[in-house]
Protein backbone atom coordinates (compact mmCIF):
# COMPACT_ATOMS: atom_id res chain seq x y z
CA UNK A 1 0.00 0.00 0.00
CA UNK A 2 1.23 3.60 -0.69
CA UNK A 3 1.91 6.27 2.01
CA UNK A 4 -0.79 8.43 2.99
CA UNK A 5 -1.33 11.66 1.69
CA UNK A 6 -0.31 14.67 4.01
CA UNK A 7 -2.94 17.04 5.38
CA UNK A 8 -1.89 20.68 4.69
CA UNK A 9 -5.21 22.76 5.06
CA UNK A 10 -6.57 24.05 8.19
CA UNK A 11 -10.10 23.18 7.59
CA UNK A 12 -9.17 19.29 7.07
CA UNK A 13 -6.98 20.16 11.09
CA UNK A 14 -10.19 21.35 12.49
CA UNK A 15 -12.66 18.96 10.88
CA UNK A 16 -9.95 16.17 12.26
CA UNK A 17 -10.42 17.43 15.68
CA UNK A 18 -14.39 16.60 15.43
CA UNK A 19 -13.15 12.91 14.95
CA UNK A 20 -12.26 10.56 17.61
CA UNK A 21 -9.57 10.94 19.66
CA UNK A 22 -7.14 8.95 21.45
CA UNK A 23 -4.49 10.34 23.78
CA UNK A 24 -0.67 8.18 24.29
CA UNK A 25 2.58 9.43 26.10
CA UNK A 26 3.74 11.05 22.99
CA UNK A 27 1.24 12.22 20.76
CA UNK A 28 -2.58 12.54 20.67
CA UNK A 29 -4.58 10.69 17.74
CA UNK A 30 -7.11 12.48 16.32
CA UNK A 31 -9.41 10.22 13.49
CA UNK A 32 -11.97 11.15 11.71
CA UNK A 33 -14.20 8.75 8.62
CA UNK A 34 -14.38 11.41 5.89
CA UNK A 35 -17.12 11.27 4.09
CA UNK A 36 -15.97 11.45 0.48
CA UNK A 37 -16.04 7.68 -0.61
CA UNK A 38 -12.60 8.16 -1.62
CA UNK A 39 -10.63 5.00 0.50
CA UNK A 40 -7.24 7.10 0.42
CA UNK A 41 -5.87 7.74 4.41
CA UNK A 42 -4.58 10.68 4.60
CA UNK A 43 -2.07 12.28 8.13
CA UNK A 44 -1.69 15.40 9.18
CA UNK A 45 1.38 16.17 12.01
CA UNK A 46 1.09 19.40 14.38
CA UNK A 47 3.19 20.47 17.09
CA UNK A 48 2.68 23.25 19.09
CA UNK A 49 5.46 26.02 20.46
CA UNK A 50 5.17 25.23 24.38
CA UNK A 51 7.34 22.05 23.38
CA UNK A 52 9.84 23.77 21.84
CA UNK A 53 12.05 25.92 19.10
CA UNK A 54 11.45 25.39 15.59
CA UNK A 55 14.63 22.52 15.89
CA UNK A 56 12.89 20.72 18.18
CA UNK A 57 8.92 20.74 16.82
CA UNK A 58 10.58 19.67 13.42
CA UNK A 59 12.44 16.54 15.14
CA UNK A 60 9.29 15.87 16.77
CA UNK A 61 7.35 16.12 13.29
CA UNK A 62 9.71 13.98 12.05
CA UNK A 63 9.86 11.37 14.08
CA UNK A 64 5.84 11.35 14.03
CA UNK A 65 6.02 10.96 10.40
CA UNK A 66 8.09 8.18 9.82
CA UNK A 67 5.88 6.17 12.50
CA UNK A 68 2.89 6.67 10.77
CA UNK A 69 4.95 5.31 7.17
CA UNK A 70 5.52 2.11 9.29
CA UNK A 71 1.91 1.93 10.41
CA UNK A 72 -0.43 3.51 9.27
CA UNK A 73 -0.61 1.55 5.52
CA UNK A 74 -1.30 -1.81 7.68
CA UNK A 75 -3.06 -0.18 10.91
CA UNK A 76 -4.77 3.19 9.66
CA UNK A 77 -8.00 3.16 8.10
CA UNK A 78 -9.54 3.80 4.70
CA UNK A 79 -11.42 6.55 4.10
CA UNK A 80 -10.17 8.53 7.08
CA UNK A 81 -8.19 11.74 8.15
CA UNK A 82 -5.25 10.59 10.64
CA UNK A 83 -4.04 13.71 12.47
CA UNK A 84 -0.67 13.42 14.79
CA UNK A 85 -0.34 16.17 17.51
CA UNK A 86 2.96 15.82 19.04
CA UNK A 87 3.56 16.03 23.06
CA UNK A 88 6.87 16.59 24.71
CA UNK A 89 7.59 12.91 25.66
CA UNK A 90 7.28 12.38 21.86
CA UNK A 91 11.14 13.37 21.48
CA UNK A 92 12.67 10.88 24.00
CA UNK A 93 10.30 7.99 24.20
CA UNK A 94 11.87 5.05 22.09
CA UNK A 95 10.80 4.96 18.55
CA UNK A 96 9.44 1.63 18.80
CA UNK A 97 7.78 2.31 22.01
CA UNK A 98 6.59 5.03 19.73
CA UNK A 99 5.53 3.27 16.60
CA UNK A 100 3.48 0.32 19.27
CA UNK A 101 1.48 3.58 21.14
CA UNK A 102 0.49 4.11 17.22
CA UNK A 103 -0.72 0.59 16.86
CA UNK A 104 -2.57 0.94 20.05
CA UNK A 105 -4.09 3.78 19.45
CA UNK A 106 -5.15 2.91 15.71
CA UNK A 107 -6.37 -0.26 16.94
CA UNK A 108 -8.48 1.79 19.70
CA UNK A 109 -9.76 4.02 17.23
CA UNK A 110 -11.41 1.31 15.82
CA UNK A 111 -13.50 0.41 19.07
CA UNK A 112 -17.11 1.11 19.17
CA UNK A 113 -17.67 4.26 21.23
CA UNK A 114 -18.86 3.74 25.12
CA UNK A 115 -22.89 3.90 25.21
CA UNK A 116 -22.28 7.48 26.95
CA UNK A 117 -20.44 8.70 24.59
CA UNK A 118 -21.59 9.99 21.39
CA UNK A 119 -21.72 8.22 17.77
CA UNK A 120 -17.68 7.86 15.85
CA UNK A 121 -18.21 11.35 14.64
CA UNK A 122 -18.51 13.61 17.44
CA UNK A 123 -16.44 12.20 20.46
CA UNK A 124 -14.85 14.89 22.14
CA UNK A 125 -14.27 15.27 26.14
Amino acid sequence: MRAPETIRQRRDFLAANQGRRVPSAGFVLLVRQRSDGAPLMRAGYTVTKKIGNSVIRNRLKRRLREIVLLTLPTHGHPGADHVLIGREAGLTRDFAVLKADLEKALAKAHLPPKDTEKPWEGTRR
